[in-house]
């Protein structure tokens, strides 16, 4: 069997360590040896590069390339899957390798990456976002009118419900469609018409349901949560991730220590939503809401890495384009993460947060041979601001075959 070896560069395990110096053995899909001096039958010269574990997006909307609701109704409903098809392939080009779908994607996107029909990084899906009637879900328009971002079809229901029946009834056909996670909305939210983003949404109740159906089938929940009453909520109730985190305060930030709850920051959302209002393409309301909670996102996203909240990197990315995905680490780093966390974040972090963490997010012997090229040192490409990251990637493996 082929032995490639990556040689002459430096290498970040994804263990939250600096990068250092040694060579990258990978065999039949594996890495089998890091260290210093190795051989093989091929090489990937790495001189002057960075070698790391495939990075993870926990936060992405595959079927959306951004959030126009004129340009969605006159959409044909069938090129979404095709957008999609698209959009997974850029997110792999730019060094992502795992995603989490917050909704969107279904089962059929699922499989056919599974069965590699498309290339595109492993994607976990949770299809459909629990929402409460009016709220984040909740595409009812002041005219009357719906205009679902996510028009429902076989394998991807509507899900606002109410209720702990509702709540619990919908799970269950969640599961049955093949979420690899639930989520759910405890908050309002930018991009929904009738939300807002500080309001609680769901009572304590309905969310510890769709917690314990999810624990049932061996899933688990990721909330969308801006507003501090939502986030408490949600903590208190047992979802794994808090996705966004405007609103964070003290209480908030100790019970997430208490309870290991993960923090998904999606740095660049509010930014992306901002552009789409600059575009004129968002209603007055929703954009007064995306410029409003900047500020307090930079804060409570600071604030929580100062006090040691387990981070796992995310984007938001289809509310703005796909394949920027890398600039979140530099927007990490600002809010006081070190490159090395960063990183970690979106590797050993974001795997562990989703569960794969035997087989991925580090480069480590065992490990499945998902690996990123970076030309230059990666730590100073995420110092150096947006885009610098990104423009650096050389080469894309996946089970150690080029993929990009």
């Amino acid at each position: 069997m082929t032995r490639t070896v990556f040689s002459g560069g430096r290498v970040f395990d994804g263990s939250g360590s600096e990068a250092a110096e040694a060579d990258v053995v990978v065999q039949d899909g594996r890495i089998v040896d890091v260290g210093s001096g190795l051989d093989g039958d091929e090489r990937v010269d790495a001189t002057g590069h960075t070698v790391l574990p495939g990075l993870f997006d926990c936060h992405v909307h595959v079927t959306l390339s951004g959030v126009n609701p004129l340009s969605i109704l006159n959409s044909p409903f069938s090129l979404q899957f095709y957008e999609a098809a698209e959009n997974l392939r850029t997110t792999l080009a730019c060094g992502i390798t795992s995603v989490r779908d917050a909704s969107g994607a279904d089962l059929g996107i699922a499989e056919a990456l599974r069965r590699g029909m498309i290339p595109g990084p492993r994607t976990q899906i949770s299809i459909s976002m629990l929402s409460q009637t009016g709220g984040h879900g909740d595409d009812w328009m002041s005219c009357g009118a719906v205009v679902p971002t996510f028009l429902p079809h076989p394998g991807r229901p509507s899900s606002v419900v109410d209720g702990p029946d509702e709540v619990r009834r919908k799970v269950r056909e969640l599961v049955r469609d093949g979420a690899d996670v639930i989520k759910m909305a405890t908050t309002g939210g930018v991009l929904s018409p009738r939300s807002d983003p500080k309001r609680a949404h769901f009572r304590d109740e309905e969310i510890a349901v769709a917690v314990q159906e999810a624990t049932a089938a061996g899933i688990a929940v990721m909330a969308h949560a801006q507003g501090t009453a939502g986030i408490l909520a949600a903590v208190r109730n047992g979802v794994r991730s808090i996705e966004h985190g405007i609103h964070l305060t003290d209480e908030a930030i100790d019970l997430m220590l208490e309870r290991g709850t993960w923090l998904v920051p999606t740095l660049l959302a509010p930014r992306d939503a901002i552009a789409a209002a600059d575009a004129g393409v968002l209603t007055p309301e929703m954009a007064a809401k995306a410029r409003a909670g900047l500020e307090s996102h930079v804060a409570s996203i600071t604030a929580a890495a100062a006090a040691g909240v387990r981070i796992a990197m995310g984007t938001d990315s289809g509310v703005g384009p796909h394949g920027r995905n890398l600039d979140e680490l530099s927007l990490m780093v600002e809010c006081g993460m070190s490159p090395a966390a960063a990183l970690h974040a979106a590797t050993g972090s974001a795997a562990e947060l989703l569960g794969v963490g035997e087989e991925l997010g580090a480069v480590e012997p065992g490990k499945r041979a998902d690996l990123v090229l970076v030309e230059g040192d990666a730590a100073d490409l995420i110092r150096s601001g947006a885009g610098a990251l990104r423009g650096g990637v050389r080469g894309v493996w996946q089970d150690g075959v080029r993929v990009s």
